[in-house]
Formats: structure tokens, C-alpha cells, sequence
């Protein structure tokens, strides 16, 4: 599948904990790219102008090279005098998905593939993010969100036993890929809990544990994709159990019934256009023993590899990895986010 060839930029590694993470969904898209016949120029912005010259070096782990938020600006820069057609935005987590490096590209006039700076930033911001899905009639879990700089550890404890008991999942409120993330079955392991979470953001949720099934649902330029339902090794779909061959199982589509399987995309397509979602995105929930669903979080940056979960989505109504790179590239283009 080819289309007309146009000048790439794409935004690799970043300065997120998830850098890793960006840099194996990187080199997915960088190889469809290629393949369809674009002309593809990587830049990481935490490099600011001190950009590899090996193409390859962007994909392999840091050797000797400052990586800085403070990079950002300098590299976006650097690409306005290439005549670039799209950045393609193979980033993760912070400073990628939160509508940071999104406002940099805007403010320099480039389109740019994902969601646009309101709604990267309120995906990111999962406290916020879960007011507006509730407010918009997506059913998401009890919870609550605490600041470092100030909280009362008695009051919160009050507050969860009264609100939603336990089980609980602590995690922090701007960090994806369950960074920092601990379920907490009693009181005892609370404050270890908090203080991890707080290593990774100032504000951290606190919600109620959701026992059940693991599901997500990618969208398409308006269009959702048939559920897939997770079957990690661990009791939560953890970093390890992302990341690790053999360490989770991928049905797709799910296994439910056809309500319920209506109801989760229905919930999906709600919570992507409540935060403003263009483009694609993924919407990730748990399905309860007793069949309620509950949406965690929205990705407007989702993983991107060839075996991630939205590929694998397209890959159920018969379009290729390739092909969804394509679609993205077409939609970015034409939506002009």
C-alpha cells in the first residue's frame, strides 16, 4: 500500500519514564514508513540539537547523551526549515502524550498525528479525565485524588473506608504503562504505596480495585474497533505483563456477549469524544464479575508496535499493520491537529 510521499518527522524517545517504551513503538512505525514510501526524519526531542546521526542509534538504549525536557523546544525547531508534511508522534507518558510537545508542534505550524493539546492534556490528567468521562455518562471507579504537598494520611484513610473499602489501587495521576502503580490490600501498605506513586507525579488517585476482566477498545477516525480482551499473568495488566513475551494472552475480538460488548465500545466512543479524542486513541477498562464495566483511562498515544493492541484490534477486520499507519498519516493530514 503506498501513498503520496511526504516528509516524516517522527518524535522518538522523549523524556518520560516510558522513553523505552517509545523507542520499540518507534521503530514499528519507522520500519511502516519507510515501507510506504515516505521520506522519514527522527528526531528525539529530549536531544534538543544533539540528534544522532545514525538513524539507528535512536532505537537502541542512551550511551552518554543528556535527555532533558528543557530539549524540547530546541528540537522542534530544528525541523521548521525542513519543509515537514507530518510529525508522527511515536512518544509516551509525559511531556508526549500531555499535550506538551503537541503545543510546541502547533505553535510552529505542523501537523502532528494524535489528539490536539486539550485533549492530550486532559487524557493525561486521569483525575480530571475521569470527572469529565463520569459527567458524560461513562461509568469509571470510585476514587479520589491526593497532592504531595498536601494531605492528611488519617483523612484519606477515612475517606477510602468510607467511599469504597478495600482493595485499592494507588497509582500516579500523569504517568501511563501502570508506572508507580500498587494495589494496596489494607491500611498497612498505604504509605509505601503513596510514596512510590508520588516519585513519579505530585498528585497521585486513589481508586477503588475493580476486580474482573481486562479490556480495551482502539478507535478509528470515529470508528471502534472490536473489543480485546487481556489475560495477563499477573493480577493486573503491570508493566511486566506489557512488555514481556509470553506474559499475557490477547483475545480479540472478546469473548462477551454481544451487550456487553455494544456497551463497552459504546462507553468507549463516549469517553474518546468526551475528552475531544481526534484521530485514534485507546480506551482501556475492567469488566466486573457481576458484568459492569468501568472505563480507567483514555491513551491518545497508544502503542504503536507491531503486536500492540490497537494493531492487533485492526488486525481482527482485516487491516495490517501498515495500513493503519497509513490511515493514521491520512487522517493527521486531513484533520490538521
Amino acid at each position: 500500500m503506498k501513498n503520496d510521499k511526504l516528509k516524516i518527522a517522527l518524535f522518538v524517545g522523549g523524556a518520560s519514564s516510558e522513553r523505552e517504551v517509545s523507542k520499540l513503538s518507534s521503530k514499528s512505525i519507522y520500519s511502516a514508513l519507510l515501507n510506504l514510501g515516505h521520506e522519514v526524519i527522527l528526531i528525539d526531542p529530549a536531544l534538543g540539537d544533539n540528534q544522532y546521526q545514525n538513524q539507528e542509534d535512536y532505537f537502541l538504549p542512551d550511551k552518554d547523551v543528556i535527555v532533558s525536557t528543557q530539549n524540547y523546544a530546541a528540537a522542534v525547531a530544528s525541523i521548521m526549515k525542513k519543509n515537514i508534511d507530518l510529525a508522527f508522534l511515536g512518544l509516551h507518558g509525559k511531556w508526549g502524550e500531555d499535550g506538551t510537545i503537541q503545543s510546541l508542534l502547533e505553535l510552529c505550524g505542523i501537523k502532528y498525528t494524535g489528539s490536539g493539546v486539550l485533549a492530550s492534556a486532559l487524557s493525561m490528567d486521569k483525575g480530571k479525565a475521569k470527572i469529565i468521562f463520569k459527567d458524560n455518562g461513562v461509568s469509571v471507579p470510585k476514587g479520589l485524588v491526593i497532592s504531595k504537598s498536601s494531605y492528611s494520611f488519617k483523612d484519606l484513610l477515612e475517606s477510602i473506608k468510607m467511599s469504597f473499602g478495600f482493595p485499592i489501587v494507588v497509582k500516579p495521576n500523569d504517568e501511563g504503562s501502570t508506572m508507580g502503580l500498587t494495589i494496596c490490600d489494607d491500611e498497612t501498605e498505604i504509605e509505601k504505596a503513596i510514596e512510590f506513586s508520588f516519585k513519579y507525579s505530585n498528585k497521585t488517585i486513589i481508586e477503588e480495585f475493580i476486580p474482573g476482566r481486562e479490556l480495551t477498545v482502539g478507535i478509528l477516525n470515529d470508528k471502534v474497533l472490536p473489543l480485546l480482551e487481556i489475560k495477563p499473568k499477573h493480577e493486573l495488566y503491570d508493566f511486566e505483563c506489557k512488555y514481556t513475551s509470553g506474559m499475557s494472552e490477547y483475545i480479540v475480538p472478546a469473548q462477551v456477549d454481544e451487550e456487553t460488548f455494544k456497551h463497552i465500545q459504546d462507553q468507549a466512543l463516549k469517553a474518546y469524544r468526551s475528552l475531544g479524542c481526534i484521530g485514534y486513541a485507546r480506551a482501556d477498562f475492567r469488566l466486573s464479575p457481576e458484568g459492569k464495566s468501568y472505563c480507567l483511562e483514555v491513551n491518545t498515544l497508544p502503542g504503536m508496535t507491531s503486536t500492540s493492541l490497537i494493531p492487533k484490534m485492526a488486525k481482527a477486520i482485516g487491516i495490517s499493520f501498515e495500513e493503519l499507519i497509513a490511515k493514521i498519516v491520512n487522517l493527521s493530514l486531513k484533520n490538521g491537529s
